[in-house]
């Protein structure tokens, strides 16, 4: 898979998320987001998604393509048991 160290991101970057619906726990969506300066820290990142910041966290998986967020998508829903 090709996901993102977030140590090489720069604002402007464009990134793939599997993103869980807030309201509905059990739906994910690979949404695009693109990587930004955050608004109140200058010294940090943050996801710009569905018109949100979000902070960009140790434990999260930026893809560089659909692709890729896909392919990761599909692997942990409905990859149990496969070699």
């Amino acid at each position: 898979m090709d996901m993102i160290d977030i140590a090489g991101a720069k604002p402007g970057d464009e990134v793939f998320v599997i993103y869980r619906n807030p309201h509905v726990p059990s739906v994910a969506n690979i949404k695009a987001a693109e990587i930004v300066q955050h608004p109140k820290d200058p010294n940090s990142l943050a996801l710009f998604i569905n018109e949100t910041f979000h902070v960009i966290e140790d434990d999260d998986a930026l893809f560089a393509t659909s692709e890729s967020a896909q392919q990761a998508y599909e692997d942990h829903y409905f990859g149990f048991g496969e070699q």
